[in-house]
């Protein structure tokens, strides 16, 4: 090798260690939650039926992680790809407000999160200003309707509130999300979509989040304990 292509060859090498690495190799979601994700996004949209008139996104709320994380998945179903934001449960889910979701209800009055797939309604004008209705598809969820469980705007939500508290506040039931999250959720899950709940722990490379081991209070093992009819337990193994 004469010393004009010794010196080309160096050049080209300084140029590629110079270049930013690229971003695919630092994806926000990793590919491994992301194909399971889309896996129950799918099984989501079989339940739907013909309610289901919009198929380019799945909403997914993994209640298995801690509020502190972006847990709401915005799941694209034509690009295969995944933005997460925050979202809130259901104070009656996390009774002792640690971040935590302890377990799902369907009853009236409970205050709980409720597990299962959703199907999304129009916009309307309610108490946390323009909201989106939900209708439950299964057993698990076919109060929602009845029991005004929707997705809207809250400040508790916001990512302030995270940073001042560590964890969000908590709704009624609902899935609440911060004012700039709740506009992508207006545009991407807007009428005859749908949204599906559970407490999946998911992490980016696809394995299942330990739940939490923090020792539970004696007088909250009593109320797991005598939970009433209609309560299921996010995670058997906290307690």
């Amino acid at each position: 090798m004469n010393r004009r292509d010794l010196l080309t060859r160096s050049a080209a090498i300084g140029a590629a260690l110079a270049l930013p690495a690229p971003i695919a190799a630092q994806p926000r979601v990793g590919p491994a939650r992301n194909a399971k994700l889309a896996e129950i996004a799918k099984r989501a949209q079989a339940k739907a039926g013909d309610k289901l008139w919009r198929s380019d996104y799945v909403g997914i709320a993994d209640f298995g992680l801690r509020s502190s994380e972006p847990r709401f998945h915005f799941v694209n179903m034509e690009a295969g790809t995944v933005e997460s934001f925050l979202v809130s449960h259901g104070d009656g889910s996390d009774p002792e407000h640690d971040g935590w979701l302890n377990w799902f209800s369907n009853t009236h009055g409970s205050h709980c999160t409720s597990k299962g797939s959703y199907a999304t309604y129009g916009w309307y004008t309610g108490r946390y200003g323009t909201s989106i209705r939900l209708d439950g598809l299964e057993e698990s969820n076919s109060n929602a309707l009845d029991r005004a469980i929707v997705m809207h705007r809250a400040r508790y939500a916001e990512k302030s509130h995270l940073e001042r508290w560590g964890r969000l506040g908590r709704s009624n039931g609902c899935f609440a999300m911060g004012d700039a999250d709740f506009k992508v959720a207006l545009l991407k899950l807007g009428g005859g979509r749908v949204l599906h709940a559970d407490s999946l722990g998911l992490l980016e490379n696809g394995e299942i989040a330990p739940p939490p081991t923090t020792e539970a209070p004696a007088d909250l093992k009593i109320l797991q304990r005598d939970l009433p009819t209609g309560i299921e337990q996010a995670n058997p193994g906290v307690f």
